[in-house]
């Protein structure tokens, strides 16, 4: 690796880790087409869609874990707005942990474009779905949601499948359907989002090692900036409005979709 590459994945990691800890999601919708595009234009290494997708699911597990870190400490501090659902994390993490396997499995036994166009059509529903609006409960009390635990442990391995695929942590179609059909309060979501994702790129980074195709160094430089990036995320999550917020992440994911599909056509 030369010093511009190593700059590259640096910046790479840190801008995909700073909007997992700001909007609560692994950082891979961010990192995907990202890591497709930018090093080419620089002149530098030009990655396969499986080593894409290996590389965004080792920064998904860091980055995730990092604002997981720091949203516990703020918690304790009692400078953190929202707060993590234990209930919620158990029910959908060991269903997303399971489908995340899968998928990260599978993956390796796909062709790229196949990858690419379920990372295409996941952006666009994940869009549709933050634009429906909510119905509302923003004040419910984190300790007491209600919510339909069959539609979220279906929910959460489905989406576990098709994310170890791509290589993401599913948090951008996650948090979609934790907010539109669960329901759930979007800090809560936030907050609770990103230790499910972190659960679900457990199983994700055990289906790539087994899969390959992972360029180990570039992927530890990516770690590095995603540790780095992910805390000052989510300290700044907790002081910005929930609606901006929300509407934050449909344009991140708006845009990267515009991007792949383009790519796909």
């Amino acid at each position: 690796m030369d010093i511009v590459l190593i700059i590259i994945m640096l910046a790479l990691g840190l801008v995909g880790s700073f909007f997992s800890g700001l909007l609560g999601i692994g950082g891979a919708i961010i990192n995907y087409p990202l890591l497709l595009y930018i090093p080419p234009l620089f002149g530098e290494a030009s990655f396969t869609t499986h080593e894409v997708s290996s590389i965004s699911m080792f920064q998904v597990f860091f980055s995730s874990l990092a604002g997981v870190i720091a949203f516990r400490r703020r918690s304790k501090r009692g400078k953190a707005s929202g707060a993590v659902n234990k209930g919620l994390v158990i029910y959908m993490g060991a269903s997303i942990l399971v489908g995340s396997l899968i998928g990260g499995f599978v993956s390796g036994h796909l062709h790229g474009n196949i990858i690419n166009l379920i990372y295409g059509i996941l952006a666009v529903l994940a869009v549709i779905l933050m634009l429906i609006p909510t119905r509302g409960r923003e004040e419910q009390p984190p300790g007491q949601l209600q919510y339909h635990r069959g539609i979220a442990v279906t929910a959460a391995f489905l989406v576990g499948c098709v994310s170890g695929v791509v290589g993401a942590g599913g948090a951008f179609i996650l948090i979609p359907i934790m907010l539109t059909v669960l329901m759930i309060p979007t800090r809560t979501t936030i907050a609770s989002s990103l230790a499910i994702v972190f659960i679900s790129a457990i199983g994700g980074v055990i289906g790539k090692l087994t899969g390959g195709d992972i360029p180990l160094w570039p992927t530890v430089v990516a770690v590095v900036g995603s540790v780095i990036g992910a805390p000052i995320g989510s300290m700044i999550s907790s002081r910005i409005n929930v609606k901006l917020l929300r509407y934050a992440l449909v344009v991140l994911i708006a845009a990267t979709a515009v991007k792949v599909w383009l790519s796909i056509i």
